[in-house]
C-alpha cells in the first residue's frame, strides 16, 4: 500500500488565473477595492472563509459573508459559461499515469469545493484516477489535518504508508499535522523556502523529479 495526497491548484492544474479574477471581482461587487494579485495568490489552497479572513483582515464578517457569497457566485458563471481555464502542469498526467502503474493509490485533498474539483477533473479526463477526493465542502481549511485523515480512512492506509504532495505550507503543515511525510513542488504559489520551513521532506523541481523522489 502505497498512497500519494496531492493538492490541486498550484500542484496539479495552475488556477491561478480564475482565482484572480473572482476574487478581484467579488471584491469590487462588495463595495471594496480589488486585493493585490500577489496575496490572492498566497491563499490559494485555503478554505474560501478562511481565504477571505486573510485577505480582508479588517472587515466585518457580514461583508466577509458577501465577499464569499459574490465569489462562489462569480466563479461559477465563469464554469458554467466556459470560461475557466485550469490547465494540467506540463507532465502531470505522465506522472500519475507512471504512479498508477507503479501500484501507487492516489488521492486529492483541496481547498476547491466538490462542484469545482469534479468539473476540474472531468475537463482532464482524470476523474478516475483517484480513489478519494476530499475538499472544502466537508473539512477545515488547511493546515487542518481532517482531509488527509479523512484520505488515509478512505484508502486504508497508515500515515506511514502515504504522502502528501503539495505546493503552499498549508500542505505541508496538514501533512505534519496528520502524520504523513511532506513532498514539496517548486512550480505552484510558495517558494521553495517557505515549502521546506514548514516541513517538506524535499522538494521536486518538476513532475519527473518527484517520481523520482517516491521512487
Amino acid at each position: 500500500m502505497r498512497l500519494a495526497v496531492f493538492d490541486c491548484d498550484g500542484t496539479l492544474v495552475d488556477g491561478q488565473a480564475g482565482v484572480c479574477f473572482a476574487m478581484e471581482q467579488a471584491f469590487v461587487q462588495t463595495g471594496l477595492p480589488a486585493p493585490d494579485r500577489h496575496q490572492v495568490r498566497r491563499i490559494v489552497g485555503l478554505s474560501l472563509p478562511q481565504a477571505i479572513r486573510l485577505l480582508a483582515p479588517g472587515e466585518a464578517e457580514a461583508v466577509r459573508t458577501e465577499i464569499d457569497r459574490q465569489y462562489r457566485d462569480i466563479f461559477r458563471a465563469a464554469r458554467e459559461a466556459g470560461q475557466l481555464v485550469e490547465p494540467l502542469y506540463d507532465g502531470i498526467r505522465e506522472m500519475l499515469d507512471a504512479l498508477l502503474a507503479s501500484g501507487w493509490i492516489l488521492g486529492i485533498a483541496t481547498g476547491k469545493a466538490d462542484r469545482g474539483l469534479a468539473h476540474c477533473l472531468a475537463t482532464h479526463g482524470l476523474t478516475g484516477h483517484f480513489v478519494t477526493l476530499q475538499t472544502a465542502d466537508r473539512h477545515p481549511s488547511k493546515p487542518h489535518p481532517a482531509m488527509l485523515e479523512a484520505a488515509l480512512a478512505e484508502a486504508m492506509a497508515t500515515p506511514e504508508q502515504a504522502v502528501m504532495i503539495g505546493d503552499t505550507q498549508y500542505d505541508m503543515g496538514m501533512a505534519l499535522n496528520a502524520g504523513v511525510r511532506a513532498i514539496g513542488v517548486d512550480w505552484g504559489y510558495h517558494t521553495v523556502q517557505e515549502l521546506h520551513e514548514a516541513g517538506a521532506a524535499a522538494v521536486a523541481t518538476s513532475p519527473a523529479n518527484l517520481l523520482e523522489l517516491l521512487g
